[in-house]
């Protein structure tokens, strides 16, 4: 029997036309211990009156909004410091999770004693469409697996509290995501990699990500100033990276 309370991780920024399907599809599951913990990086569109209406009927999501704008990294660092679960998962504010989410990589956590875990995941447009593309998990993922291509999915991820603690998020504006695993990979040896798709990832349009080459000079900080690799390890990493995106392999 599975068990153990789960907290959110959803930070926030102008989606308010994402989130109510994104918070639906958490309140849609299967396995009901939760809490929502989102914390908003003054969006400047309705997400603070969607996210109100909510909480006015579902106790389990709370909400904290930044008196400035702050970034990714900052909102997530402190959803997990208001986290209260014993375990934490994470969601963007404009991805969807399938209903059973929770419950079954909870169960594959538990009944295999991993600490650290992710799932395969597949990929819908900004209209909710799906683009027929899965994105693949690596069944075991260590420290320098991921500085290839990052096989991670960050809504599919999920971590014991318990035994991991709780982690800073390596403040950059892209790319924090992919640093704060590799943190967490100094303290645990594997990210464990769950077959089943159970979460729709949302490509927008005009996001960061879509912009390859601004993304770019996020890679160099990631691995030059927060990782500390050496020139031509870094250099390596992101034309390596560069070329699974020129010839879409991942």
């Amino acid at each position: 029997m599975i068990d153990g309370m789960v907290s959110v991780i959803m930070p926030t920024y102008n989606c308010g036309k994402f989130i109510t399907e994104t918070l639906d599809s958490i309140r849609a599951q299967t396995y009901d211990n939760w809490e929502v913990v989102i914390v908003d990086d003054c969006s400047t569109d309705n997400t603070k009156q969607i996210v109100e209406q909510y909480i006015s009927r579902d106790k389990r999501i709370r909400y904290f909004c930044f008196e400035e704008n702050s970034g990714a990294a900052a909102a997530r660092t402190e959803a997990m410091k208001q986290a209260e679960g014993e375990y934490i998962a994470f969601c963007d504010s404009d991805d969807l999770w399938m209903p059973d989410k929770l419950e079954k990589q909870l169960k594959f956590m538990q009944d295999n004693e991993y600490a650290f875990s992710c799932t395969a995941y597949e990929q819908i447009d900004e209209d909710g469409k799906p683009l027929n593309r899965i994105i693949k998990v690596v069944p075991k993922t260590d420290y320098n697996r991921l500085l290839f291509d990052c096989p991670v999915g960050n809504s599919t991820v999920m971590y014991s509290v318990k035994k991991m603690g709780k982690f800073e998020v390596p403040n950059i504006r892209k790319r924090n995501d992919d640093a704060l695993w590799l943190k967490m990979l100094k303290k645990e040896k594997y990210i464990w990699g769950m077959p089943d798709v159970l979460m729709q990832y949302r490509i927008r349009k005009n996001s960061i990500s879509s912009n390859k080459f601004k993304v770019i000079k996020y890679h160099w900080i990631l691995y030059r100033e927060i990782e500390h690799l050496g020139v031509l390890r870094s250099v390596f990493h992101i034309c390596f990276w560069g070329f699974l995106k020129v010839f879409h392999i991942k």
